[in-house]
């Protein structure tokens, strides 16, 4: 019998480069019962283009939205702001469509500057497990919310284990296959 206070749900980060697959787990998990936050910068992406505050398409948006420094931090508020609300979950588990130090990751790769309370805040807000999805050339696709070459993905990709690991996670990477072998893979891990 579950009390009313709330569990310390475990927090499972799913994170890699542009199309590798993580939306289409998420989902899956989803499906299958779990609570799943989704990502949230493909709808930023999505309302600065609507605005036109995007200078150009072809390469991401957190280098070429009209302020950047905006754009991250909206990013990382909205990202913390799901953080929390796992905080107060019945579950045992949750996952995330990427994490807060993958603003940092893309910040490093598109050479932005990085504010110290960034940092702070993803030293301080730490999820229990990091998995990380490679890049996988077959599935990617660039669309309207998704400017990145493949190797801006390689390089994002590698950025994305740096960055988690210089902040002490042990990073999991999962098998190339189907979202039911690679979901089968991150549960039993768990």
């Amino acid at each position: 019998m579950k009390s009313h206070e709330a569990l310390n749900t475990k927090k499972i980060v799913i994170t890699g480069g542009p199309a590798t697959g993580k939306t289409t787990i998420i989902n899956y998990l989803k499906h299958k019962g779990y609570t799943c936050f989704e990502e949230v910068a493909r709808k930023l992406t999505s309302d600065a283009l609507e605005l036109e505050n995007i200078k150009e398409i072809h390469s991401n948006p957190i280098e070429l939205v009209a302020d950047s420094d905006k754009f991250n931090q909206t990013l990382i508020d909205l990202r913390l702001a799901d953080f929390l609300k796992s905080l107060t979950l019945m579950d045992e588990i949750c996952f995330f469509d990427r994490g807060t130090p993958d603003v940092l990751a893309y910040m490093t790769c598109f050479n932005q500057p990085i504010k110290e309370s960034i940092i702070d805040l993803c030293k301080t807000y730490i999820y229990d497990c990091v998995f990380l999805l490679p890049p996988w050339e077959l599935i990617f696709t660039q669309d309207e919310e998704r400017f990145e070459t493949f190797n801006q993905a390689t390089k994002i990709h590698t950025q994305l284990k740096k960055t988690y690991q210089s902040f002490g996670y042990h990073v999991i990477e999962v098998p190339i296959g189907t979202v039911e072998k690679r979901t089968e893979f991150i549960l039993k891990s768990l």
